[in-house]
């Protein structure tokens, strides 16, 4: 239960409400995200199959994230601790639902096209290796919050900007191969624009470690060094 200072029962059930809802969009992402990259692995797109609906329901859950946090905003004026969580989660369902929009991407390229055999022996396993990291940092990420602890933070921070090096390691490698051989210039492109939709996965996995720490410790921590973050988080 998120801290509170109040003595509503009301009040607690519906921050508990608000807490589950965001609880689910992170697990509705997670299992958008590795359908696709599964989809996307098998060269099957009948794996997507599980994936269809589930995008309606995350973006259904952000209305209700939206809807209930402004009801009670209006209705309850929370303050301290609560004011905190109740502005975290939503921005957390924000990069939630853009999470879903990401994993889309990835779908879609799943369902049009089975990359060349000469990419999947490199640039293919870069991205099986990116997609295993986004996939640690979104479930470590949503843990946190579920515990309502932030230690995880800065190690999801590094592990971004280990996606981030990956992200531009594997565009050198594709432009390479279009460069050599045209024939690759398809698949290489719907690689580039896989490899890009998880590296802003990272990039949303990280914005909602960042905002666990607000709500945990009461510290924006969007745009400062690494050294204040790990400072944020032991306090």
């Amino acid at each position: 239960m998120p801290p509170a200072d109040h003595i509503s029962k009301q009040f607690d059930a519906d921050l508990e409400s608000l807490r589950q809802r965001v609880l689910t969009m992170g697990s509705i992402a997670e299992q958008q995200v590795r359908y696709a990259v599964e989809a996307l692995r098998r060269g099957d797109p009948s794996v997507l199959s599980r994936f269809n609906g589930e995008e309606d329901r995350l973006n259904g859950l952000e209305r209700l994230v939206d809807e209930s946090a402004a009801t009670l905003l209006a209705r309850r004026a929370p303050t301290a601790n609560d004011l905190r969580f109740v502005v975290g989660v939503l921005k957390m369902a924000t990069d939630l639902e853009r999470i879903g929009d990401e994993a889309k991407k990835i779908a879609f390229v799943a369902m049009r096209a089975v990359p060349g055999e000469r990419l999947k022996s490199a640039a293919y396993a870069e991205i099986q290796l990116v997609a295993a990291m986004v996939d640690d940092m979104l479930r470590r990420t949503m843990h946190s919050f579920a515990e309502l602890q932030s230690f995880d933070a800065p190690d999801i921070v590094r592990l971004d900007q280990e996606v981030d090096d990956y992200f531009r390691s594997t565009l050198r490698m594709l432009l390479t191969y279009m460069i050599e051989d045209p024939r690759t210039i398809s698949p290489a492109i719907d690689l580039i624009f896989v490899a890009k939709a998880l590296e802003r996965v990272g990039d949303h996995a990280k914005n909602i470690s960042r905002h666990v720490v607000y709500i945990t410790k009461g510290e924006d921590v969007r745009h400062v060094s690494m050294e204040r973050l790990e400072a944020a988080v032991r306090s």
